[in-house]
């Protein structure tokens, strides 16, 4: 059998090698159109920044070394200009020559990945991208004596590149489109991130877009003119769909190569894998989507490979679990976000918690915010993310195996997960999210979002603070009224007319949400109407940050597409 794969990196290669593992007798080769194969894509901004200094670390494999351990057939600078799918043959211009030649296979396994996007603006010929390993030489030359950088994007790639400039001196702007950075994170936990690139001198203009690029600036719509060395284009990237198209082969809504579940195209013979392939989505069973992450191109490879060699069937939907650390902040996601629940009209119940990532008598304790989605019929985990210093990825991987897992969000509270004082809690933050969403499945509790609490309070309901006084004093929300937790069960009368027991809804909240439910399980006992301020002060008070900024940009910026 002969096996023809088009692009050498994560789920190309990773094709090739499973291929030859489980098939010593297959004839494979590899065409890739660059001058490097299976090299660490992920590690780019890093190497741009100094953290992995030397370049060779990236390259983790070469030609002669596949071709040594796994009788590979790799060509670099083989670029496939055309598939005839009726006669199983590519078409290969060989670059260094110019000279073309036919291919042909009896299984073609198209992994060409993802375009960088380049914004169309006058002058966006000086955008550099990231893709390969010559993109980030071309980086690393440009800024060698750069002052200052624009990088267009606030996505994972976006901020990677932000702090790794600014860690070598450079001042960086960030241009995002929408009205915060990373999208992926709902505005409450994305504003945290926000604050962090802030904290470390890097400037973040969110809602903003770019008008055009000259010699020495980015302009901006609103008439702003940014200082820019340097420009980088990390907008996010576009599926490589055109061998696939000439082949025939259908293409989703969004622009990916359709595949079914072992990843055929509608062509015969024809595979495609990685960032140039629609995934299924593990939370909808229709639309198809794109996830260009290294996790998923790798499981690709190795499951076409399995396919092709008869050994299995049936690719796991995908999840989009992905991860970022932004100077000392770590941020993670895992399945659907709210915004995105609400786009699809999907009902759910949103949990927010702030614990340490580990025993906080343990010197070190630092708060992360956590934040998890749940299916209120049926108490599946529809998503989760979270911010923090530390201990944040470990927490959303527990989370994203109980998504794949089938585990409710009520029976993260039975999970027993690794302790120690300085690795964790007896009660794991990923324990006490369940401890919560038990206690809203069951309505023990009853709790209200960051951004409804405006409303309730606007219709009457009546807000009490339960934190101390030292608390309140140092930053409160408007119009609440200050009893501490310890006093409530004295001092309840308080809550006269319309607030007493059995009349209208009362709101408490803490700092975080802990002493709020204890406070609303005591006023639900003595007869009142209570809900518990999810999150508590903290998020709340990260939301309405995140609100205020996009009420500025509303109001400031135009926004052109």
């Amino acid at each position: 059998m002969k096996i023809v794969i088009v692009g050498g990196v994560a789920a190309g290669m990773s094709t090739a090698t499973r291929l030859r593992r489980l098939d010593e007798q297959a004839h494979v080769v590899v065409l890739e159109q660059g001058e490097h194969v299976s090299y660490a894509n992920c590690g780019l901004p890093y190497y741009a920044g100094g953290v992995i200094e030397d370049r060779d670390a990236l390259l983790l494999q070469t030609p002669a070394a596949l071709a040594a351990r796994f009788r590979l057939d790799v060509r670099v600078r083989s670029r496939v200009t055309a598939v005839d799918a009726e006669a199983r043959t590519v078409t290969v211009e060989d670059l260094p020559t110019g000279t073309s030649y036919e291919e042909s296979y009896d299984e073609l396994v198209l992994s060409p990945g993802a375009r960088p996007v380049v914004p169309d603006v006058p002058g966006a010929g000086r955008a550099l991208v990231l893709r390969d390993v010559a993109d980030v030489d071309r980086l690393v030359a440009a800024t060698g004596t750069a002052r200052s950088t624009v990088v267009v994007g606030g996505g994972f790639v976006g901020l990677e590149l932000a702090e790794n400039l600014a860690r070598r001196g450079i001042a960086v702007t960030v241009v995002e489109l929408a009205d915060q950075v990373l999208a992926p994170l709902d505005p409450e936990l994305a504003v945290l991130v926000a604050a962090e690139l802030a904290e470390h001198g890097v400037t973040v203009r969110t809602g903003a877009t770019v008008r055009e690029i000259t010699a020495r600036e980015v302009v901006l719509d609103d008439g702003e003119h940014l200082p820019a060395d340097v420009v980088v284009a990390a907008i996010g990237v576009r599926p490589d769909t055109t061998l696939a198209e000439a082949a025939g082969a259908r293409t989703g809504p969004r622009g990916g190569i359709l595949v079914d579940a072992d990843l055929r195209t509608s062509v015969p013979h024809v595979f495609a894998v990685g960032d140039a392939a629609t995934k299924q989505d593990a939370l909808a069973d229709d639309a198809p989507t794109l996830v260009p992450l290294a996790n998923l191109a790798n499981r690709h490879g190795r499951h076409v490979a399995d396919v092709i060699t008869g050994r299995r069937t049936g690719m796991r939907a995908a999840q989009s679990t992905a991860v970022v650390q932004v100077f000392g902040l770590t941020a993670a996601v895992t399945g659907w976000n709210e915004k995105r629940l609400r786009a699809a009209g999907r009902p759910y119940r949103a949990i927010h918690t702030h614990p340490a990532q580990h025993a906080g008598y343990y010197p070190g304790a630092q708060q992360m915010a956590l934040k998890l989605l749940v299916d209120p019929e049926t108490d599946a985990v529809l998503g989760a993310q979270g911010v923090g210093r530390d201990g944040v990825d470990k927490r959303i991987d527990v989370l994203a195996t109980a998504i794949a897992g089938g585990i409710t969000a009520s029976g993260l509270a039975d999970l027993e997960l690794a302790y120690a004082p300085q690795v964790g809690s007896a009660k794991d933050p990923v324990n006490m999210l369940g401890y919560v969403a038990d206690n809203l499945r069951t309505g023990e509790t009853r709790t209200v979002q960051w951004h409804e609490l405006a409303a309730l309070l606007e219709d009457g309901a009546r807000l009490v603070d339960v934190r101390s006084p030292a608390e309140h004093a140092a930053g409160t929300i408007p119009g609440a009224v200050n009893i501490p937790l310890d006093d409530l069960r004295e001092r309840h009368h308080e809550l006269t007319g319309a607030h007493g027991p059995g009349r209208g809804p009362v709101v408490v909240h803490c700092q975080v949400g802990q002493r709020g439910h204890t406070a609303a399980r005591l006023l639900s006992q003595l007869g009142y109407d209570v809900r518990n301020l999810d999150g508590g002060y903290l998020t709340w008070s990260a939301g309405r940050r995140a609100t205020d900024v996009a009420d500025h940009q509303d109001a400031d910026v135009v926004l052109v597409r």
